[in-house]
């Protein structure tokens, strides 16, 4: 090119720049992974006609894409050895921006800053350069033989140069000068922050340099040399001569990628410590996995990929995992739901598909069928790793559980093919610590309990109602979880013939003495009018039966549809701590033993000296076997122990 060219980009508006740099993209920095995929295609493609025998390259060269800052020019430069441009080449790819009907465009979406509809194959990478740039320069020349540099320039409206460049070896540099509100990216810090967001994968090797920093050390040199030749004493000459030293030496220079990601290899070629340095490297977590899934499919689509399961924490709402998406080692962004599975986000890993159909700014994806199709395939290779763990490796199973369980709770709770998949891969721990599925626990009780599901979510509460179902032989499941509410009405719902059952929500026949309700009715009369005066609550309800373990004096029983709201409300905040005194009219009931010394003592004295503080103590031992006092009971009961005690102690 030996003459110099001016032009107007070919895109029938001025505005088109503006557009740009406000709109098809939301993160600004997302260019310098633009840019750089741009580079790694350039890369890539020379390759290729390196292989099929259409270029012949020399044997000593090295591929590899340099990202070069100067916070005193506030530039930024990307430069890459690859297949490089012709004049040509410029023209089409760069002076004509790739798409059409450019004015129909503009007049769509002018007025829509934030619309997400700004979507299609434009191939507008290059230009969210302007985004951070007031000016950008291109320097590129062709691997085609006798090929001549290309220099372009353009200040961000739609006027550009093109003359002659200087390059001499195949590839293309691109230089950007910031604007004032990019200086940013002109730091290294920040630099490399950028480049391991998105850049840690990408296939080719890639390298950073502080431009200044370099010229420091390179004058560092000059002046050693400087120093050398003056020739003033030993000292400084053989000062001098380790700096030669160290310049001779090759530079131990490091790409800040990783070219060949764990999840390319095969899963048979993969060690355990591996994936345990690849999570770690990944997600900054310490902490083991408990195991992971290797992800390995090229038909009817190509996805790789490896989700961990870590070891999560004990409350559902902090449930939390992060699940990176890939596009050909390209980062394209953290959680997207239409390609993972909602419950699968509590799940940590990275997924590469080339085959997603992504928006023009790679970072939201088009509304395509296909994608249902990969969701669906993830969800299914997860669900086929736990069920066939459970079936060939129950041990482990059963270890990792308690971990699992919120994960696939949610997960049951949150996709139907999921939870069809996994329905008969539910443990639930018992009383013994023994992990059993749904149909064995049925199975095991089937003489006693039928179709009913007893279950304790506070064993240290509910101490007292697990040693009367001990002492009968009567086994009961540990609930604990929040997610736990939810998921037993769901299995329910799903078949009508079992009831999840708090075992503090009804008093079973198996604890009671054959007694029809006839002949407690005069005895639950006059216990109900005593304890509401004692007591002063007149919405107090009383039930009295004689109960098999004598030493049991008073409980608390509320229906489980009463509790199970309260635990929802609870779980959405629609409301704090409960106040015990307001259960009397929500559904709770104070059960009293009639065979029980204490309560007969008040049946016999009514109206006796100490009944009414026998009264208070025996409601509130019954409320703190059921649930915490609150801060005002809690005092009056210690107040009233303390009373207790020293009357007991009198001489």
């Amino acid at each position: 090119m030996a003459s110099k060219k001016k032009g107007s980009l070919s895109i029938n508006s001025d505005n088109i720049f503006p557009i740009i740099k406000k709109w098809l993209y939301s993160d600004h920095d997302i260019f310098i992974r633009e840019v750089i995929s741009n580079a790694c295609d350039a890369v890539t493609k020379l390759r290729k006609l390196t292989l099929i025998g259409e270029y012949e390259e020399s044997d000593d060269v090295a591929y590899r894409i340099d990202v070069i800052a100067s916070p005193s020019d506030k530039t930024l430069t990307f430069i890459d050895n690859g297949i490089g441009m012709t004049a040509g080449e410029v023209n089409e790819y760069i002076n004509q921006i790739a798409f059409s009907g450019a004015s129909d465009f503009l007049e769509k979406y002018k007025d829509k800053a934030t619309d997400d509809q700004i979507i299609g194959h434009f191939g507008l990478g290059f230009y969210s350069t302007f985004m951070v740039a007031d000016k950008v320069t291109i320097n590129t020349l062709s691997y085609q033989k006798d090929a001549e540099p290309v220099f372009w320039e353009c200040d961000g409206g739609t006027e550009y140069t093109m003359s002659t460049g200087d390059r001499d070896v195949h590839g293309t540099e691109i230089t950007l000068y910031l604007n004032e509100d990019s200086y940013e990216f002109a730091n290294e810090y920040r630099v490399k922050e950028v480049l391991e967001k998105y850049c840690s994968f990408m296939p080719e090797e890639i390298y950073f340099t502080n431009a200044d920093a370099a010229k420091e050390t390179d004058d560092e040199i000059i002046d050693a040399d400087t120093v050398k030749d003056s020739d003033t004493n030993d000292a400084a000459n053989e000062e001098a001569d380790n700096a030669d030293e160290e310049k001779n030496e090759e530079p131990k220079e490091k790409p800040i990628n990783d070219t060949t990601p764990l999840w390319n290899k095969h899963p048979n070629d993969c060690t355990e410590d591996e994936y345990r340095e690849f999570y770690r490297k990944v997600f900054l977590d310490f902490k083991e996995p408990l195991f992971w899934i290797h992800l390995n499919m090229d038909y009817p689509f190509n996805l790789k990929g490896i989700l961990y399961f870590p070891k999560f924490n004990s409350e559902y709402d902090s449930l939390e995992g992060t699940i990176k998406l890939y596009n050909n080692q390209v980062f394209i962004a953290d959680n997207i739901k239409e390609v993972i599975p909602e419950f699968l986000l509590l799940l940590k890993g990275v997924i590469d598909c080339p085959d997603l159909p992504l928006n023009v700014s790679r970072s939201a994806l088009q509304n395509d069928g296909f994608v249902k199709k990969i969701s669906d395939y993830i969800t299914k290779k997860v669900a086929d790793k736990l069920s066939g763990m459970f079936k060939t490796e129950r041990e482990s199973y059963e270890k990792y559980w308690d971990d699992l369980s919120p994960f696939i709770k949610f997960g049951c709770l949150k996709d139907n093919k999921f939870d069809e998949k996994m329905k008969d891969y539910i443990l639930y721990k018992n009383l013994e610590g023994k992990y059993l599925t749904l149909s064995e626990y049925l199975e095991a009780g089937k003489e006693k309990y039928e179709n009913t599901v007893f279950y304790t979510d506070d064993e240290k509460v509910q101490s007292q109602y697990i040693n009367m179902f001990k002492e009968q032989d009567i086994d009961a499941v540990v609930l604990t979880h929040n997610i736990d509410t939810p998921f037993i009405t769901h299995q329910e719902q799903k078949d009508d013939k079992i009831k999840f059952t708090r075992i503090d929500s009804d008093i079973t026949n198996t604890f009671k003495e054959d007694v029809s309700e006839e002949e407690l009715k005069e005895t639950t009369d006059q216990l109900t009018e005593t304890f509401k005066k004692a007591l002063e609550n007149d919405n107090l309800t009383v039930k009295v039966e004689k109960l098999k373990n004598t030493s049991i004096s008073s409980m608390i029983t509320l229906p489980e549809e009463t509790r199970r709201m309260q635990d929802m409300m609870k779980m959405y905040s629609m409301g704090g701590a409960m106040d015990p005194s307001m259960f009397g009219g929500n559904g709770q009931t104070l059960v009293l033993n009639a065979n029980n010394s204490l309560v007969k003592y008040i049946l016999e004295h009514p109206d006796g000296e100490n009944t009414k503080t026998v009264c208070a103590q025996l409601y509130d031992l019954a409320l703190l076997a059921h649930a915490p006092l609150d801060a005002q009971a809690m005092t009056k009961f210690i107040a009233r122990s303390n009373d207790i005690l020293s009357f007991m102690t009198k001489e």
